[in-house]
Order: structure tokens, then C-alpha cells, then sequence
């Protein structure tokens, strides 16, 4: 088998293994990753802006108003004004929705980042320099991408 197949060979399992967590994660909570990441965050830090939210987790403003949006509607996330400044909307967990954050099932992302704190440095930095030189090959280094592992589509990046 020839070095590129190698290559394919891993990057199929990378995106196998992604998407069956992502159906895994749904399956059990109903929640997709980005979803969850959002929920985790506002359990983690408390109530939060949509704009500060989206700096947290490292999705676009858009992508987080069109997940929130979604937590709303299942009753997992509420949208309140702010005491201090009534312009100001902030988005938190409702009681079922922190009860979902907290019985959902570790994200594939955890695991991964267990181990890769075990690596040496040098280790770590020519992981990180392979896998940014592959995603300059497949022409995808303008691609959003939040560090949230899952299936989809991804959006081009946005300018804030």
C-alpha cells in the first residue's frame, strides 16, 4: 500500500470515528456537538451574550443564533434580558436543559484531548504541523472551523 493511501486510509477512520460519535451523541441526547459545546459553555461560565458565546466556543454569530435558537425551542436554553442593560440579551441553561448538559455523553474532543496531553511537545507540534499541511493540500484552510468535531457542512469564514 503506498504513503498516500496510508494518509486516506487515516483520514477516513478520523471522519468515521467523528461521525459515529455524532450519532451517537444525538442518539442518546438529541443534542448535536456544536449544541452541546454551546450548552457546556453556558453551564461552565453562566448566562452569556450571543457575541460572547460565540467568541467562547469559536462558531460564528450566526451559527450560534441558529443554535440557539434551536436549545429555545426544545426548552434548554432561555433568552433573558439583562438587569443592567435591557439591550442586552443573555442566553443560559433552563433547568432541563442543564440536566441534559450534565447527563450527555462526553464529546469525542475530550477523549482525544486526554491523550494528546500525554504527548511530548515535538510530539504535539508535528501532529499539528501534519494535519494543518494536510488541510492546506485539500484546499481547506479557508474553511470554518471551530474545534468541535463533527460531520457537515462547513461554512467559509465570516468576518466578525
Amino acid at each position: 500500500m503506498s504513503d498516500h493511501d496510508n494518509i486516506l486510509i487515516a483520514l477516513r477512520r478520523i471522519t468515521r470515528a467523528i461521525d459515529l460519535q455524532s450519532k451517537k451523541l444525538v442518539k442518546k441526547s438529541g443534542l448535536t456537538a456544536p449544541q452541546l459545546v454551546v450548552m457546556q459553555a453556558l453551564r461552565k461560565d453562566g448566562q452569556m451574550s450571543p457575541s460572547a458565546l460565540a467568541k467562547t466556543v469559536s462558531l460564528s454569530q450566526a451559527t450560534i443564533t441558529t443554535i440557539l435558537d434551536r436549545l429555545v425551542k426544545q426548552g434548554l436554553v432561555r433568552r433573558d434580558r439583562s438587569d443592567t442593560d435591557k439591550r442586552v440579551i443573555l442566553a443560559c441553561l433552563t433547568d432541563q436543559g442543564l440536566a441534559t448538559a450534565q447527563a450527555a455523553p462526553e464529546l469525542l474532543q475530550a477523549g482525544f484531548l486526554r491523550e494528546f496531553r500525554k504527548l511530548q511537545d515535538w510530539e504535539r507540534g508535528m501532529l499539528i504541523a501534519a494535519l494543518q499541511r494536510i488541510a492546506e493540500m485539500m484546499d481547506a484552510e479557508d474553511l470554518d472551523a471551530s474545534p468541535i468535531l463533527e460531520t457537515g457542512e462547513l461554512e467559509p469564514n465570516q468576518p466578525d
